[in-house]
């Protein structure tokens, strides 16, 4: 029914988080400040934003809550932007050590579920739509989530001067099999 089952989607995340991490690292700790225009997040902020983000759904998915309505978003968003505003300005290392520990945790909490838990439904009011998700599907947008942050610090290393890591592996590829092509 899923994505063969918890282990493969705790296995897509962990790829997901380690291409980020490698991305935190390369960035200059004197470089969490830079805003690619003045109405985004900075390095620093969308690296706590993605931090942060996990715990929510390991608290929701595990206590299996049936509907997620606006008062329950908006308070655990207002507890969310509390906790990235403090990450982000204790700084690059406390950002590097809460995306280990909050990418392991959540990998952890994806490899312990089962296709029934992953299959269950989780509703939404109106105006949402759709109105419902399943489980599984709100568990690979944080995935989707952190790759599309993720594109964002790709295109920020490139304003920076740097060539993202996934780009150099490729290029390299690409060099071997022409030099085996000859």
């Amino acid at each position: 029914m899923t994505y063969y089952g918890s282990e493969r989607l705790a296995d897509g995340f962990r790829t997901v988080r380690k291409n980020t991490i490698t991305i935190a690292e390369e960035i200059p700790a004197e470089k969490y400040a830079f805003k690619a225009t003045p109405e985004v997040m900075s390095v620093g902020e969308m690296l706590a934003h993605l931090a942060v983000s996990t715990p929510w759904h390991i608290d929701v998915h595990s206590r299996h809550v049936p509907l997620i309505d606006f008062a329950m978003f908006s308070a655990r968003r207002v507890e969310r932007m509390a906790e990235e505003a403090a990450l982000a300005g204790a700084g690059k290392d406390a950002i590097l050590a809460a995306l280990r520990q909050q990418g392991d945790a959540f990998a952890t909490f994806l490899e312990g579920l089962d296709e029934a838990t992953l299959a269950e439904t989780v509703r939404f009011p109106p105006p949402v739509k759709p109105e419902a998700k399943s489980r599984f599907e709100m568990l690979l947008g944080v995935k989707e989530h952190e790759m599309h942050h993720r594109g964002q610090l790709m295109l920020v290393q490139r304003l920076l001067g740097q060539v993202p890591h996934l780009t150099r592996v490729r290029q390299a590829q690409g060099q071997a099999q022409a030099a085996a092509t000859k």
